[in-house]
């Protein structure tokens, strides 16, 4: 074996850990593999022999690569609609899938450190220098005087910025149901109340103040689709407008949690991500951009 190839093989152990990173750092499955490549670059382009823990320094290298991502986004991913409302971002971020069925104890250990889509929209409100500090050492454990350089800042200074990271991820992320069979209840009966149209069963499994966020991307026949719904009535309306969607939905894991895909005659059109506190719904993630969802990476899910 060549030295390059010893060195790509070394740089295969740490992937998926790196592509955890990058999708912590950016939302977006695409960009982090993006991330995960450049780094691969770098590491190229740098004597390997100088690097005593590459580990480390592809986490930080990742890192770097992901803030310089964030900085430079001038562009949202939604567009403001016509009412004070809608005019609330409506970001959600690329969901991860995996199959309700094949759940088993053994699996579910290896995807404990699931991040849910609720997490990664707190996240995404963060300044670039405090979402990396938060990510890099509240959930990779990163030792701030290796995270100080990256953003510039003395060890101090950075400790701070991962402290008001925290303080907001806190205040911000709602407690959430974590039994999967609870939730399956719940979305079991959401799906029911929404197939035959009953408003006050769908009043029944919605918080009274549960967020409703519908990331649809780009215009629709010349029209935004994009809002933030808030409020069970609100909810419940538009639940029962889109009823038809309820049909053709099957239950999948999204980010760790049970969620629902509705893929009618085989083609993914939306996915939802739910949090559930106390047996009903308090936020909904749906995305239903079709050039991310074309993108989307569903192994073991056949429609």
């Amino acid at each position: 074996m060549t030295g390059s190839e010893e060195l790509a093989d070394r740089f295969e152990e740490h992937r998926g850990h790196l592509k955890a990173v990058a999708y912590r750092m950016l939302g977006s499955l695409s960009e982090a593999e993006d991330a995960v490549q450049e780094a691969w670059l770098k590491l190229g382009r740098t004597d390997a022999d100088d690097i005593h823990n590459l580990g480390g320094w592809l986490t930080t290298v990742t890192g770097r690569v992901c803030l310089d991502l964030l900085r430079s986004r001038t562009a949202r991913r939604e567009e403001p609609m016509g009412d004070t409302q809608d005019t609330v971002r409506a970001f959600v971020p690329d969901p991860v899938l995996r199959p309700l069925s094949h759940l088993d104890p053994a699996e579910e250990v290896l995807h404990a450190d699931s991040v849910g889509l609720a997490l990664l929209v707190v996240l995404e409100n963060l300044a670039p220098d405090e979402r990396l500090a938060f990510v890099l050492h509240d959930m990779f454990a990163v030792p701030f005087d290796d995270i100080a350089p990256i953003v510039e800042r003395s060890p101090a200074a950075t400790r701070q910025l991962a402290s008001r990271a925290r303080r907001r991820v806190r205040g911000a992320t709602p407690s959430a149901e974590p039994d999967l069979g609870r939730q399956k209840q719940v979305l079991d009966a959401f799906l029911a109340a929404s197939r035959g149209g009953d408003f006050e069963a769908l009043l029944e499994v919605l918080h009274p103040d549960v967020v409703l966020r519908a990331d649809s991307g780009a215009l629709v026949r010349g029209a935004a689709a994009s809002k933030v719904v808030q409020g069970a009535k609100a909810v419940a309306e538009r639940a029962l407008m889109f009823a038809r969607y309820a049909q053709a939905a099957q239950l999948v894991l999204v980010n760790g949690s049970v969620g629902v895909v509705h893929a009618p005659e085989g083609r993914v059109q939306s996915v939802m991500g739910v949090t559930i506190t106390d047996g009903r719904i308090t936020g909904m993630y749906i995305l239903a951009d079709p050039e991310r969802l074309e993108r989307l990476e569903a192994p073991g899910l056949t429609w």
